[in-house]
């Protein structure tokens, strides 16, 4: 249940013929966040980088404003999950106390629980102008991904955020069943390692909604790039947030949606090519 992988008997019916062995898949454990022993959220997840995720949690959620925030950071494994004990400044724990929340959060869920529509919309933070990058750059970005997704190789179930930046390539990637949760522990391994995010783009194997595009903010990151399409909500949040969002990123080219100024592309002028810059 600890583990990220598990391999699991099952039975194969192909062509009209069935066979019998095992398959890799991942393993879901509840995550319990805890702040100065009480439960604020408990989520489900791929257990590993778990620090990473209770720190990018805690960031993204607005827990916490930097990761010297949490003065002690234990992982604790019991039968049935694993608690994430944070231990918080008496202020920091007082102000965050009005606002806890129990949430049986499942797969996939990044706003689950929320008490007002207003707080499922809240405004994203407003981003640097940060760095701009070559159409080339993104596309071999997010070619980098697939060789680095570890889990993902050996069970073809589970999600990646990572980020690039042109000087490092990957520096981080994470995975989990939850596109949310995989974005909260790469915000965490950011966070942690005092990457300065304004200098690279967040890479996701998913689809953008709104939640995506607010954890973005939260990173500092000014260029999101994702190989589904979003939700008119997560533009409209990007826009607002001066993130560049580049969406359906695949093999052959991708979709710019947002703040198109950082992204230069080739386009065909009569028999020469030219670099352009694009405005927005």
């Amino acid at each position: 249940m600890h583990v990220p992988v598990q391999a699991i008997d099952r039975e194969t019916w192909r062509d009209g013929v069935t066979s019998e062995g095992t398959r890799l898949i991942p393993e879901e454990t509840p995550l319990a966040l805890t702040y100065n022993g009480g439960t604020y959220a408990v989520m489900m997840g791929t257990p590993q980088n778990l620090e990473d995720f209770a720190v990018g949690f805690s960031l993204d959620e607005g827990i916490i404003k930097s990761v010297d925030d949490i003065k002690s950071l234990e992982m604790v494994r019991l039968d049935d999950g694993i608690e994430l004990r944070m231990w918080l400044a008496p202020e920091d724990a007082a102000r965050i106390s009005e606002r806890r929340r129990h949430i049986a959060g499942p797969t996939g869920c990044g706003i689950c629980g929320i008490d007002s529509i207003a707080e499922a919309v809240r405004p994203a933070a407003i981003v640097p102008q940060g760095a701009r990058f070559t159409a080339q750059q993104i596309m071999t970005a997010m070619q980098a991904i697939a060789p680095l997704q570890a889990i993902n190789m050996q069970t073809r179930a589970v999600h990646a955020a990572a980020f690039w930046s042109p000087a490092n390539g990957i520096v981080a990637l994470r995975e989990d069943v939850g596109r949310h949760n995989a974005l909260d522990k790469l915000a965490g391994a950011l966070a942690r390692s005092r990457t300065d995010a304004s200098g690279g783009m967040v890479l996701l194997t998913s689809r953008v909604s709104v939640e995506m595009v607010q954890k973005t903010a939260a990173i500092g990151a000014p260029v999101l790039v994702a190989v589904s399409a979003p939700t008119a909500l997560a533009v409209r949040t990007a826009e607002a947030a001066g993130i560049t969002l580049i969406a359906i990123a695949r093999s052959d080219g991708f979709e710019v949606f947002t703040h198109q100024g950082r992204v230069a592309v080739h386009r065909a002028q009569g028999t020469a090519q030219e670099i352009i810059d694009v405005v927005a």
